[in-house]
């Protein structure tokens, strides 16, 4: 056996790292392989499939009784080898596993299963890509057997275990509340804006009534492109100056102003029109549609490309509102009908000329939009918070395994 020790690891852990295989600690048990009209959509066991895990298929059920050794149990790690790879614990009572999932069996206490389940975990992108770099149907049993595997102590297994089950504990608390949130704010768009043919929301914050009117977005905006800008190529791009803002540089409402580009001054200075302003509104106007923004808290000259669109509202329309208004179902029904049956979907400014839209009183706008706005720091908080994790844990795992 080899010998080896990790890039990082915990304090007062010095003994080497011993090399093995699978196969000498676990024993792969394989499920019951079923035809379909043997399942039942009800029964006394679940019958856990592949897709089950990776994309939320119907569960079936079944009454047969089987050998022990063919029912999970919760806490049971399993293993997806066939067309979708890697690790699951299984969190329920008593179930019948399918034949594309192996059950792991402890034949020795030397590994900890939640060591094993991380390892198992970092190690599942080299089985998903053979040596060609295409993805792989499958991996046998006999291959999984042989895989090598680098154990520290017992100890050492339990704090590595640990740390990513903390890790994991956090990432699935976050991605529960953002999924709530996002529900949230799905749910109370269609809410707190008038249904087709209606002129007031089901929902109302407290303390305003009246209702709503039908607005023409040019009676209220100015609404600015630059097409093609003025024959601006991409060589002309700096390393410093005026920032230049596409589509691919906004995600969730909020601009990456570490990834935009930059453009010579002569460049911004040529096109007044689309230097943006705090208030101001940009969105995608060709290809994919939308992706709005709202600009706040400038602190550089910033202008849009050829492919964005930027709307300035006059007092009568709140940014914070009407940025809500893009995120909504009435502006999504102008980007269905502009992108069906187009091969190369486009917005033109004539089309946001005539987008009709409603809106209470400037007050209630202003009360709707910091609702909003409070609801979306909320979603981007736990989006980073989220993207941080999944960093830390991707780094983890490449230096704390062998």
């Amino acid at each position: 056996m080899n010998n080896y020790t990790p890039k990082i690891r915990f304090q007062n852990y010095e003994d080497e790292w011993i090399d093995s295989t699978i196969g000498r600690h676990i024993s792969l048990l394989n499920g019951r392989a079923y035809k379909q009209e043997e399942l039942l959509d009800d029964g006394k066991y679940k019958v856990i499939r592949v897709g089950n895990f990776n994309t939320n298929s119907k569960w079936y059920y079944s009454n047969l009784e089987l050998e022990e050794n063919k029912y999970v149990n919760k806490g049971d790690l399993l293993y997806l080898w066939a067309t979708n790879f890697g690790p699951e614990i299984w969190t329920e009572g008593k179930a019948i596993y399918h034949y594309h999932i192996w059950k792991l069996e402890f034949d020795k206490t030397d590994i900890n299963q939640d060591y094993l389940y991380i390892w198992l975990e970092s190690d599942k992108n080299k089985i998903q890509q053979n040596t060609n770099g295409s993805t792989m149907v499958h991996i046998t049993k006999n291959m999984m057997e042989e895989r090598r595997i680098s154990l520290p102590s017992q100890e050492e297994q339990s704090a590595i275990g640990s740390l990513f089950r903390t890790l994991d504990d956090l990432l699935s608390s976050y991605k529960d509340n953002l999924a709530n949130y996002q529900a949230l704010k799905a749910t109370m768009l269609s809410k707190m804006f008038p249904k087709a043919g209606q002129t007031v929301p089901e929902i109302r914050l407290a303390g305003f009534e009246g209702e709503w009117e039908n607005i023409r977005l040019g009676d209220c905006a100015i609404i600015k492109g630059r097409l093609g800008w003025k024959s601006l190529k991409q060589e002309e791009y700096t390393e410093v100056g005026p920032s230049m803002i596409a589509g691919k540089h906004i995600k969730n409402g909020v601009i990456d102003w570490g990834e935009v580009d930059h453009i010579p001054q002569w460049r911004y200075d040529e096109s007044p029109e689309i230097m943006l302003e705090n208030g101001d509104i940009i969105f995608s106007k060709d290809g994919s549609l939308g992706n709005p923004a709202l600009v706040s808290n400038l602190k550089v000259e910033a202008t849009i490309n050829s492919t964005m669109m930027l709307v300035r509202l006059d007092k009568k329309v709140s940014s914070q509102f009407f940025y809500q208004v893009l995120t909504s179902s009435v502006f999504q029904k102008l980007i269905y009908l502009k992108v069906s049956g187009s091969s190369i979907p486009h917005l033109f400014q004539a089309d946001m000329q005539d987008f009709r839209f409603y809106a209470p009183c400037i007050e209630e706008q202003r009360a709707i939009g910091l609702y909003f706005s409070n609801l979306d720091n909320l979603i981007n908080s736990h989006q980073e918070k989220i993207s941080q994790l999944e960093t830390l844990k991707k780094k983890l795992l490449q230096d704390m395994f062998i």
